[in-house]
């Protein structure tokens, strides 16, 4: 039984749907798979190079705007790198290193100096200050939810 929020499917307009997407099918005329007329199993249909194309083009946008929606860069206060961050949370912060402020951190370089591989370290503990800092003045707010699908 359906809740009052939900709405029975738009059947014609789904059929709809999957004709433009699929293509009208007459079975009468095909021959699927081994013992209909001897030939090969039939593949899905192509949608050519342009639907490919817009299909790609779709799922990087998506894959940015996951990876890089709400990011902001904080510098640390002790040793001037910039990292993108993004408070999710009051116990999750995403910080997205990159090559150029691993290699200057200065806590890293402590790590790296004592023989150790800063890759194991949980954080830089002279930026999370910094980015607490950053929540406190204002320059860094945390996130009330994902963004939804229709963002962006």
């Amino acid at each position: 039984m359906m809740s009052p929020r939900e709405e029975a499917p738009d059947v014609d307009r789904l059929a709809r749907a999957m004709l433009l997407l699929h293509g009208a099918h007459d079975d009468d005329d095909h021959h699927h798979g081994p013992g209909g007329d001897g030939g090969s199993a039939l593949k899905a249909p192509s949608f050519g190079a342009d639907r490919t194309a817009a299909l790609r083009e779709a799922t990087q946008r998506d894959r940015d705007r996951y990876l890089r929606s709400g990011l902001v860069s904080v510098d640390c206060r002790f040793c001037h790198v910039s990292v993108d961050v993004k408070k999710l949370g009051p116990a999750h912060t995403s910080v997205q290193w990159n090559t150029e402020a691993t290699r200057r951190c200065a806590y890293f370089a402590e790590i790296r100096e004592s023989g150790g591989e800063p890759a194991r370290a949980r954080s830089c503990p002279r930026l999370a200050d910094s980015i607490k800092h950053a929540v406190a003045e204002g320059c860094l707010e945390e996130m009330s939810s994902a963004p939804s699908p229709g963002d962006g």
